[in-house]
């Protein structure tokens, strides 16, 4: 689990590749500390599992799905990439729930800045756009931001300085892809209600369904 507060920006030293899956070394200095071989690190959004540490780098391996799913395809060496340890137990909550599994990718349509912020509008697809909100909660490459606007499947961000500094984003171009994880509680409050769709909202409803 992730809070999708990106600790440092990595850099992708190279790429083997084998058939469709990847494996990947990435340099980083902060995500290194405390980890071991077996632990979770959401790359660019994307929980992966080290399976090689080094003084200055990690190794993780990248399944075919992953590979399709996501924009790890389009990483190449040299690419930076946000990274973000699994959060403990007594962390504290900085920006909300991650899981580092990605429901899909969205494009880049424009940046503009206004002031001491920058407003950046993506395309995405239709399954994506259904279960985002306005104002509500999503990350975007591993990071956690607000929707400031959701119309005609294009989301809209506003970035401040800093989130453009310490995290990717800042150094993407208009046709860049991003990774897009939306809400989870949003997306199980959804799934039980249309498992029971046709049944009615009552109290009863929803504490045979856990939310009470």
């Amino acid at each position: 689990m992730f809070t999708g507060i990106v600790e440092e920006i990595g850099t992708v030293q190279n790429i083997t590749r084998q058939n469709d899956s990847y494996v990947l070394h990435i340099q980083g200095k902060k995500v290194l500390e405390q980890t071991q071989i077996g632990d979770s690190i959401s790359v660019n959004g994307v929980c992966l599992t080290v399976t090689g540490l080094f003084p200055n780098y990690f190794s993780v391996d990248v399944m075919p799905e992953t590979v399709y799913a996501t924009s790890l395809k389009t990483v190449k060496a040299g690419s930076k990439v946000n990274l973000e340890r699994a959060m403990k137990a007594d962390g504290r909550f900085g920006g909300h729930i991650v899981s580092g599994h990605v429901d899909g990718t969205a494009t880049i349509m424009r940046k503009t800045r206004k002031d001491n912020a920058v407003y950046v509008d993506f395309k995405l697809s239709d399954h994506l756009a259904d279960d985002i909100i306005f104002r509500g909660s999503i990350s975007i490459d591993g990071t956690s931001l607000t929707v400031f606007g959701i119309k005609n499947n294009i989301l809209t961000v506003s970035i401040i300085p800093h989130t453009l500094e310490q995290t990717v984003i800042g150094l993407k171009n208009i046709g860049d892809v991003v990774n897009i994880e939306t809400d989870m509680l949003g997306k199980y409050v959804k799934h039980h209600l249309n498992k029971n769709s046709g049944k009615s909202l009552s109290e009863d409803f929803l504490k045979s369904n856990g939310f009470f």
